[in-house]
């Protein structure tokens, strides 16, 4: 197989997700290309770390902040949850 083809799984082989014998013969090709064997490594290494952080705690406080942003900037978004009761202003009962 030609180095272009290499150069095109390097986002599975990051990812582990590349079938063992394959993984191999990208690691033999990359022996004889410093390029692809740069590429390879960094962005495995780069994979293992983001896999590594703990995933982001989104929260009803998120959800909200994130909604205010997208109303600020004239996007109309269509929850599929209604909108919780906190959320609306409530008015005085004038009597």
């Amino acid at each position: 197989m030609n180095s272009e083809f290499y150069k095109k799984l390097v986002d599975l082989y990051a990812g582990r997700e590349l079938p063992s014998e394959l993984e191999d013969q990208m690691e033999m090709a990359a022996f004889n290309d410093q390029e692809l064997s740069h590429d390879m490594s960094t962005l495995r290494r780069t994979v293992d770390m983001v896999h590594a952080e703990p995933a982001p705690e989104f929260t009803e406080e998120s959800y909200q902040r994130i909604l205010i942003r997208l109303y600020a900037s004239g996007i109309d978004p269509q929850p599929k949850s209604p909108i919780p009761s906190h959320f609306q202003y409530q008015l005085p009962i004038q009597g």
